[in-house]
């Protein structure tokens, strides 16, 4: 039975998911990372929200983990490559919280604009003093976005209906996506320079890492309100402190900080500072909504294979995962052919999907070619980790697809450059669902393959095949079936030969000794 670890708190519904899916749950809230180090092991799958550091050696003690998932959007608490490297899938839900942080992000706006919880504090006090709490209308003035993602275009959104112009800085948001929301895209310095408030909504990267640092706040507007509900390491808390004190920042809102809890943060105490415990997230409805849908993707991927809003390979439905399983399949035999019979190291790998397999997905298809063919090379690959493990080993991976239609319904036709050689493989599915192989190195032939067999390519001769029968019986091996392509008479043979049993290196030996024989190798699958 697959086994889950909830270590953080989650909604209690999750418990419940899990338990439907039949799959085995652990609910234990506030684990200490010792205790987590102890007990990783005896699970396949681990759901967290922000509490749990999911380190490397979290990870490595993981010998079951299959799968991380991470109730909400950011996954900095999660060591992503770490999980990759040991081809743990790490998924989140980026639509769960999406708008509970968007109104957060909206009310500290207000706040900052009316002045609200520094008024709070003075009428509560006894004080009246209403000429010192000036405020500013939201209507009119000019909201700059920094990631327009699911967070950020709902924040787009509500912003419109509050009557803002809305500029949005995002290297990722297409053209089209931008006219359907109704924002204008601009670079980072012209964002900067016009808006009157600035919301941070990316993910923490080396590219966003302090984003608002102090050459950036110097290209801001007088007066610039700043409001952070995505990562502190987004902004230099020290150089925004300098610019609040200076009065060049009008105001500032946090809801996130470097470290949290986070002790002595440069801007706390500071007139014109909002500050709120990362409660961006922190409704019912959205604590809900996170729980559910964290359950339901970790139960789909450990029950049916299916990838939903995972970070670090591509994702599929469990109504794709029916369809592109078999697919899958014959792209890992296809990549597993290939790669055992390679005599070098790769260099370029070229996929081309035709027919029906040219409709799909092709992500998961290619992932699934390169764990088959790296996996004689290479301990411990998957469909998580085969594609880095490639772009490691500086092997050019491209993906075509053809309109066209070849002799069969589906086609996936793989060409492996080598130190030595270029070598084609292709393959296809008999009835929508049995692999076939049907094309080594141009030479057609139909084969499905077995647990053991000898792939051979010798010089097609008279005698040949009964000379390599007596190979095979003298050394007690039976043959189960033999598949034959030849290029032309007395050209090139290739054969797939199925036999019972695993071939023993002295008969392997006895076949290249053969007269004819250029090349012999013992294959399994």
């Amino acid at each position: 039975m697959n086994r889950v670890l909830i270590s953080d708190r989650l909604s209690e519904r999750a418990v419940g998911i899990f338990g439907e899916r039949g799959i085995d749950v652990d609910f234990d809230p506030g684990l200490a990372s010792e205790a987590l180090l102890e007990r990783i092991g005896a699970y396949d799958g681990l759901a967290v929200r922000s509490a749990t550091r999911v380190t490397s050696s979290v990870i490595a003690a993981g010998e079951r983990l299959r799968v991380i998932g991470r109730a909400g959007i950011g996954v900095d608490n999660i060591d992503v490559p770490a999980a990759s490297a040991r081809g743990v899938v790490v998924m989140n839900t980026p639509f769960g919280n999406a708008v509970t942080t968007a109104e957060h992000a909206i009310a500290l706006m207000f706040a900052l604009a009316r002045q609200i919880p520094a008024a709070d504090r003075e009428t509560q006090s006894g004080a009246w003093d209403r000429a010192r709490f000036l405020g500013t209308e939201l209507a009119g003035k000019t909201l700059g976005i920094v990631g327009c993602g699911s967070v950020g275009s709902v924040v787009a959104d509500r912003a419109q209906g509050l009557k803002m112009r809305v500029l949005v800085h995002d290297p990722y948001l297409a053209a089209e996506r931008a006219e359907r929301l109704g924002v204008a895209r601009v670079a980072l310095d012209e964002l900067l320079e016009r808006s009157d408030v600035i919301s941070l909504h990316v993910p923490l990267t080396d590219r966003t890492r302090g984003i608002l640092g102090e050459a950036a706040l110097a290209k801001t507007r007088p007066g610039v309100r700043i409001v952070n509900c995505a990562r502190g390491e987004l902004v230099d808390a020290h150089a925004l402190a300098d610019a609040l004190s200076s009065g060049h920042v009008g105001g500032v809102a946090v809801d996130v900080y470097p470290e949290e809890p986070p002790g002595d943060y440069p801007l706390f105490g500071m007139e014109g500072v909002i500050a709120t415990p990362h409660l961006g997230a922190s409704t019912a409805e959205a604590q809900e909504n996170v729980a559910v849908q964290i359950a339901e993707q970790m139960s789909d991927y450990l029950l049916d294979g299916a990838v939903l809003h995972a970070v670090n390979m591509p994702s599929f439905s469990s109504e794709e995962s029916a369809r592109l399983a078999p697919f899958m399949d014959l792209a890992r035999q296809i990549g597993s052919l290939a790669g055992q019979v390679a005599e070098t190291g790769f260099r370029a790998v070229v996929v081309e999907y035709d027919g029906e397999a040219a409709e799909l997905n092709p992500q998961p298809m290619t992932a699934s070619l390169l764990e088959g063919l790296l996996a004689p090379i290479v301990d411990s690959v998957n469909i998580v980790n085969a594609p880095i493990v490639a772009r490691e080993r500086g092997i050019q991976v491209t993906e075509t697809k053809h309109a066209r239609r070849s002799d069969y319904p589906s086609l996936i036709r793989l060409t492996v450059t080598t130190e030595r050689a270029t070598r084609t493989t292709a393959g296809t599915l008999f009835s929508n669902r049995m692999p076939r192989i049907v094309e080594l190195d141009g030479i057609p032939l139909e084969a499905s393959l077995a647990s053991n067999m000898l792939y051979m390519v010798n010089r097609d001769e008279p005698g040949f095949i009964g000379r390599l029968g007596s190979c095979l019986g003298d050394a007690g091996v039976n043959i189960a079936t033999f598949h034959l392509g030849r290029s032309g008479p007395r050209e090139n043979a290739v054969s797939l030969i199925s036999v019972d049993g695993t071939i023993p290196p002295s008969v392997l030996d006895c076949v290249r000794a053969l007269p004819g024989v250029v090349r012999a190798r013992a294959l399994s699958f």
